[in-house]
């Protein structure tokens, strides 16, 4: 490598560079500031995530290719930076509030979220099969600790070794599918996959038929799609509320961005086959989750099914296989983002503290003595459900108007069947904070520092103007799809 092309990968992977750099100085900070300090980690973790967005608008719509082929910064990789560190900042925002009360302020706790979002933006720049994988494990590994960061909480630890176990699973699906792949195609590049696709042979060879297969399992365990999302509930409700949080809005969101460039770039000469399994797999997910969802009276527990059904609404915009269906999609991740962090943000100032104060019934009354918080998670809920004129509804409009026009009309009946199904127990915790009376003894909300109040004021912001003005934001989806499909 030239020290043109040298300079060319490092300037392709700048925002992740300083990620990374920020990671390894909360370490260094965590060594010499003295215990009553540490908060001072929050901010600079912060600042680092800040300045990363900054080189990613910086940088502009160019496309940049690094390291041989086998990483490359185009509209897509832009895309998918822009939502997961802005997911990353929100997080790290509710952390001030959240480390204070539960004693996470540690800077292996930064330092993790830190490399975790490094491994999430590689992968959504992956051009190389190997590449999706090294963003796959270094996103994985940090979340796997800090799903058990509570060591003392027995569900602490239970959800992280149920997810590092399935996980590991995964894991070995998705390298051997890779290795199935490149044993009947001879290359893991992405680009070259898809011109090879056009040959029929290689197409229906049951080799790479496998490969792909193991290659879907892989993803889908990441994205929780059905049968693969037994580890979503217990990891959820195990990891720290601020590290759930994060994982239902960045790490859906770097996983569903390695898949559509592996659907959209190199295997759309397989829709007939693929598509058909992407049917089924939108389907089983968007009713399971929801029917799960139904019957939740812990709130974490409640969410992470209806992360798991909203997995399968972003499924049908890619089920439709062409440009409309990746813009809804893309649209869709970073609305769910604002809508699902702001609705935990929530969830975590109303419990007393982790293990506590989960429970639906303890929303009693809410509405009419906390009233800012009530009209906060009513928002976030009303969007999540898909009830105009939020983000949320759009979102959902754009999904399942793609796969009408691509002619999968009885899937985007069923969607929004489900949709209407999901109403039920999103509109049930309105009613507990509205029309349920709040005990004698009902907690108090814990006091919102002004971090976490200005997270929540953006998460809710974003949810309405997107809700009435996405037209900016489909025009910089259908950019990023472009970039790819060009």
């Amino acid at each position: 490598m030239d020290s043109h092309a040298l300079a060319m990968s490092v300037y392709s992977v700048l925002p992740e560079i300083v990620v990374v750099a920020t990671a390894l100085f909360i370490l260094f900070l965590d060594v010499v500031l003295p215990e009553e300090n540490r908060r001072v980690l929050c901010w600079v973790s912060f600042f680092g995530v800040a300045i990363a967005l900054f080189c990613v608008f910086a940088l502009g719509p160019a496309r940049i290719d690094g390291f041989s082929g086998m990483l490359s910064r185009d509209g897509l990789g832009a895309f998918f930076d822009m939502v997961i560190l802005t997911a990353c900042a929100l997080t790290l925002l509710m952390a001030t509030g959240y480390s204070e009360w539960e004693g996470t302020h540690k800077g292996e706790f930064y330092s993790l979220l830190l490399l975790s979002t490094s491994g999430m933006m590689i992968m959504a720049k992956g051009t190389d099969l190997m590449t999706v994988f090294l963003g796959l494990e270094t996103m994985s590994i940090p979340i796997y600790v800090l799903v058990g960061f509570h060591r003392g909480r027995l569900s602490s630890i239970e959800g992280a070794f149920k997810y590092f176990l399935l996980g590991a699973f995964a894991s070995g699906f998705f390298l051997y599918g890779i290795a199935l792949i490149y044993a009947a195609a001879g290359t893991t590049k992405i680009p070259v996959l898809a011109t090879m696709l056009y040959d029929p042979r290689l197409a229906e060879s049951p080799l790479f038929l496998a490969g792909v297969g193991l290659l879907l399992v892989g993803f889908a365990f990441k994205v929780s799609l059905v049968p693969f999302h037994m580890w979503t509930p217990d990891a959820y409700e195990g990891a720290p509320t601020v590290v759930t949080a994060f994982m239902a809005a960045a790490v859906k969101a770097a996983a569903f961005a390695a898949l559509i460039r592996v659907l959209l770039t190199a295997l759309p000469g397989m829709q007939p086959v693929l598509w058909k399994v992407l049917w089924v797999l939108a389907v089983l997910t968007m009713t399971v989750g929801n029917l799960s969802a139904l019957w939740q009276d812990n709130l974490k527990r409640l969410l992470a099914y209806s992360s798991i059904a909203h997995a399968g609404y972003i499924l049908v915009g890619l089920v439709s296989g062409d440009l409309l269906g990746g813009q809804a999609s893309l649209f869709y991740l970073l609305v769910y983002a604002f809508m699902n962090l702001g609705a935990f943000g929530v969830i975590i100032l109303l419990a007393q503290k982790e293990d506590d104060g989960y429970d639906i019934r303890h929303l009693a009354g809410v509405g009419f003595r906390y009233p800012a918080l009530g009209a906060l998670l009513t928002l976030f809920l009303v969007s999540l459900a898909g009830i105009p004129p939020t983000a949320g509804f759009v979102g959902k409009f754009y999904l399942f108007s793609a796969a009408v026009k691509s002619g999968y009309i009885g899937l985007a009946v069923i969607g929004v069947l489900n949709s209407a199904a999901s109403v039920y127990y999103y509109l049930r915790i309105v009613v507990f904070m509205y029309m349920t009376p709040a005990a004698a003894d009902a907690p108090v909300p814990r006091p919102p520092r002004t971090a976490f109040s200005l997270a929540l004021c953006v998460a809710a912001a974003a949810v309405l103007i997107l809700g009435i003005l996405p037209r900016d934001l489909l025009a910089l989806a259908e950019r990023s799809v472009l970039s790819i499909l060009m």
